[in-house]
């Protein structure tokens, strides 16, 4: 590649990631490279894009009206160079893919040999787990996520709506009866709480009543920060859990778990696969993402 062109590239990088360190982990290469290249493109421009110091990086304002500028272009450079490349050939390449646990191990893994039978030239790196990642600095091509979409500078497509429903085994509620009302569960009913995996902060369980939301956050015995392991907290007797309902679906038609309060269950969230707005949409993203929306919605 034309090192003037990959020294735009990189400079991007380092300004989406915030680091050269971490731009460099993106990109695959050495940060001394990284360093390098800046140095030139800085040199050739004859302007400072970066403030440096031996803790941060930060982006000058020369450097912030160069980034507007380049990224664009380069989308644009890339959309041309991939309309050729795919018109002679099918999507092909190594797509990376960050999704949270129980919706690969339930959903995404048991569909995605009909994926790959479709196109046998991809192939598929899934990262699993609950962190919300940033896609640009962990270099992922898109996520597979529930709930709001925080950051403006990404696109979502809609998969499908996650009912939730709260549920205990017959051994637990034989021995600690059964709630009739959400307050009923500030009678002393042992609960597992979720616990997010980034802020560590305890989710309440939800319930809705006449429009009103009533949060339920009481001293359990424990709480968990994974899907699937707060499942087999309840599936163990543990408490009662508040989960999306087709993680639970096979053990509420086994009978291992019992359903509670669905009236006042809250509203569904929706699921969606997201990508960077500022990054070509490739042939094999865009293959996914489609076969997604078909497989899904």
């Amino acid at each position: 590649m034309d090192h003037h062109l990959l020294a735009i590239r990189v400079f991007n990088r380092v300004v989406e990631t915030g680091g050269f360190t971490r731009a460099a982990d993106s990109l695959g290469m050495p940060k001394a490279t990284v360093t390098k290249l800046i140095q030139n493109l800085e040199d050739h421009l004859q302007t400072k894009l970066f403030q440096r110091t031996t803790r941060s990086v930060s982006v000058t304002r020369e450097g912030e009206c160069y980034y507007q500028n380049t990224v664009k272009w380069l989308a644009d450079l890339e959309q041309m160079e991939g309309c050729l490349t795919e018109s002679q050939n099918s999507p092909q390449g190594v797509l990376r893919i960050d999704t949270g646990s129980g919706t690969a191990r339930q959903l995404l893994l048991p569909a995605l040999p009909g994926f790959l039978e479709r196109y046998p030239q991809i192939q598929i790196d899934l990262s699993i787990g609950d962190r919300v990642i940033d896609l640009i600095s962990d270099s992922a091509d898109c996520v597979i996520r529930s709930g709001p979409l925080a950051d403006s500078s990404l696109i979502a497509r809609r998969l499908f709506d996650l009912d939730w429903v709260s549920c205990a085994t017959p051994a637990y509620l034989a021995r600690h009866g059964t709630p009739r009302h959400p307050c009923d569960l500030e009678q002393g009913f042992p609960m597992v709480h979720y616990r997010h995996p980034v802020n560590d902060r305890i989710h309440p369980q939800r319930y809705v009543e006449r429009g009103k939301e009533i949060a339920i956050q009481q001293r359990y015995p424990v709480s968990i920060n994974e899907g699937n392991a707060l499942l087999a907290a309840s599936l163990a007797g543990l408490g009662i859990i508040q989960i999306y309902r087709f993680m639970a679906q096979p053990h509420l038609e086994r009978g291992e778990l019992v359903s509670l309060l669905h009236d006042w269950q809250p509203p569904p969230e929706q699921m969606y696969v997201v990508y960077p707005s500022n990054r070509h949409l490739s042939g094999k993203l865009r293959a996914f993402i489609d076969w997604a929306v078909e497989t899904f919605h």
